[in-house]
C-alpha cells in the first residue's frame, strides 16, 4: 500500500470514529504518519481533557484505524 493509500485508509477509519466523538462534543484530527505505520492523531475538543481519552485512543481509534489498516502499529495522540 503506497503512502497515499494509507492516507486515505486512516481517513476513512477516522470518519468511522468522528461521529461517536463529537456526540460527546470531541473531534480528532489525523497529524502525520510516520514510517507507514506510526499514527499521530489530535484529540481534540472534550476530549482534550477527558479522563478516559487514552482508552478512546486506544479501544476506539486505535482499533478502528487497524481495522482499515493493518500494518498499523502505534496510534498517539500529540498536543
Amino acid at each position: 500500500m503506497t503512502t497515499e493509500e494509507l492516507t486515505i485508509e486512516v481517513q476513512k477509519a477516522l470518519e468511522e470514529i468522528r461521529p461517536f466523538l463529537e456526540s460527546d462534543g470531541g473531534n480528532i484530527t489525523l497529524i502525520s504518519i510516520e514510517e507507514d505505520k506510526h499514527v499521530k492523531v489530535r484529540l481534540e475538543g472534550a476530549c482534550t481533557n477527558c479522563s478516559v481519552n487514552q482508552m478512546t485512543l486506544k479501544a476506539g481509534v486505535e482499533t478502528t484505524i487497524k481495522k482499515y489498516a493493518p500494518q498499523i502499529e502505534t496510534v498517539v495522540n500529540v498536543l
